[in-house]
């Protein structure tokens, strides 16, 4: 019974260390424009730098078209 609760604690502390360690993304730039046309469609652009825990960046460009 006792070895049962060493090894329950162990995978608990082991579990709850990884997200300790691992880290979270941060966001450096986001950026949101949007454009209406002549015809009553809405353009919008959006674009956003994170960090990754790693240290590596992660570049996205987001474009959606919505019509009347």
């Amino acid at each position: 019974m006792k070895t049962c609760k060493v090894t329950l604690l162990a995978a608990t502390s082991a579990f709850a260390l990884s997200f300790l360690t691992t880290g979270c993304q941060h966001t450096l730039y986001k950026s949101e424009t949007q454009k209406v046309r002549s015809n009553g469609t809405v353009e919008t652009k959006e674009k956003t730098i994170k960090e990754n825990p790693d240290g590596t960046l992660t570049r996205t460009e987001e474009k959606r078209t919505t019509s009347p």
